[in-house]
């Protein structure tokens, strides 16, 4: 089958591409989110908010460096053809960085661990550019979506197994030196050095060089360009000239401008709903690492769900649909607190029964949280395949270098205004609520845009 240019690719090339997000999305999983991040900030610094802010900036130097190399790398690889090269470069500096964080004991200096963190995501990200970047070259645009979502979603799964394994198998209580199922690390892994979190790196590491192997075997690639230095040259003035072309692509640039926005929004929620309900309710790592596996479990339906709807109807309605979801779940997760939902009018008596989401209001959490669960995966793969779909397979690489930029040039805003708004207010539920915005004004712009992007309104 045929679209345009495009031939379609073996099951095997099809698939062996989708394994590339199961490999990668346990670095997002155990490393930056649920695991090894805690432990940074909880454990190895001597102050926990020295821990958070030393944190924060490595997440912010990353986003740095990809916002700004993610369209060069992009327009490069255009000229050069091949993006497998990239991967294999990228993904050798990810995996060293990652077993380089065994060493992250408690007490040692905080600055390499940071610095390797952070090579560890520039790597990850920009090979994510690469791996998107492919996807129009290997099934047509009708099912750009199907494969997107797909992709998602087994990434989603990927990340779940890997945090159940570290949750129930590695990780334990310093007091107890026991896991949450009552058996023995692993490995003899010592809790009380941090050795259980610490093995995230080298476990993620490990995972995404076997499970990235499909990709590089089966996965057809780009024909090759040219050499290095004038596909430099060529892919910097390409990438000027994108800039500008972009700016005449009225459909584009709104679409472009829209997830900027909306995906701020998106990002803050997950990386702070966890934390949100920890101060709240007081969740130990176990209840968050318990809750982001529910959270990944529902994320691989709504993936498979949304997979089907991109299909019949298009990524965009899948895009709003998930944005009204997150906009529910949000107004629910800020109007919850000890006692009471919907800002009070649902009052929520009962007792604290004991164990994991013991109390009525953190069971009432968990239903908002689910509905993230459900959108927060979709929102993602249909926008990759929002924008698949309204470009050719020979600007790919520069427009999805362009994407990342977009989804990381104010990614900064949405946590500042969070952190800003609760510190003034001494309300972290005002806070929190802040995110709102930036997914209302995402849906607003995003709404008169065309799509696929680049359609001719008449």
């Amino acid at each position: 089958m045929t679209d345009g240019k495009v031939q379609r690719a073996s099951g095997r090339g099809i698939w062996g591409w989708m394994f590339f997000d199961w490999a990668a999305q346990p670095f997002f999983t155990v490393v930056t989110t649920f695991i090894f991040g805690p432990y940074v900030v909880s454990r190895m610094a001597t102050d926990p908010a020295m821990g958070q802010a030393a944190w924060g900036y490595g997440i912010a130097i990353a986003g740095f460096f990809i916002a700004i190399l993610s369209p060069v790398l992009g327009s490069i690889a255009d000229q050069t053809g091949p993006r497998k090269p990239w991967i294999a470069f990228f993904a050798a500096i990810k995996i060293i960085s990652l077993c380089a964080l065994w060493f992250a004991a408690p007490g040692s200096p905080l600055i390499p661990v940071i610095l390797f963190f952070s090579l560890a995501s520039i790597a990850a990200e920009f090979s994510t550019v690469f791996n998107d970047s492919m996807m129009p070259r290997l099934v047509s645009k009708a099912e750009i979506g199907k494969i997107s979502n797909i992709a998602w979603g087994l990434g989603y799964l990927g990340g779940m197994i890997a945090l159940i394994f570290v949750v129930t198998m590695l990780a334990a209580s310093p007091e107890t030196g026991k896991t949450i199922v009552g058996a023995d690390p692993l490995f003899g892994l010592d809790p009380v050095r941090g050795e259980d979190a610490r093995a995230t790196g080298p476990l993620s590491a490990l995972w995404y060089l076997i499970f990235i192997l499909p990709m590089f075997f089966f996965t057809p690639d780009g024909i090759k360009g040219k050499p290095i230095r004038p596909a430099i040259r060529d892919g910097m003035a390409e990438l000027k000239s994108t800039i500008g072309e972009v700016r005449r692509r009225s459909g584009i640039l709104r679409f472009l401008i829209a997830r900027m926005i909306y995906q701020d929004g998106v990002n803050a929620l997950i990386s702070l709903g966890g934390v949100f309900a920890a101060a709240m309710f007081g969740w130990s790592i176990t209840e968050i690492g318990v809750f982001g596996i529910i959270l990944n479990i529902v994320a691989i339906f709504g993936c498979l769900a949304a997979s089907r709807l991109d299909t019949a109807l298009g990524s965009k309605v899948v895009v709003m649909i998930s944005l009204v979801l997150l906009l529910i779940a949000t107004i629910g997760i800020v109007s919850t607190g000890p006692g009471f939902t919907l800002f009070g009018l649902l009052m929520l008596p009962g007792a604290d029964t004991g164990g994991l989401f013991g109390t009525p209001a953190e069971k009432a959490y968990i239903l908002f949280g689910l509905l993230i669960g459900i959108a927060f995966g979709p929102v993602q793969a249909s926008s990759r395949s929002y924008l698949a779909r309204s470009v050719t397979p020979e600007e790919a690489g520069r427009y999805f270098g362009i994407y990342a930029l977009a989804g990381r040039a104010t990614s900064f805003l949405a946590p500042f205004l969070v952190a800003t708004v609760t510190a003034i207010s001494g309300s972290p539920r005002l806070g929190m609520a802040m995110i709102l915005i930036f997914l209302v004004v995402g849906m607003a712009v995003l709404w008169p845009t065309p799509y696929p992007a680049d359609k001719v309104e008449r």
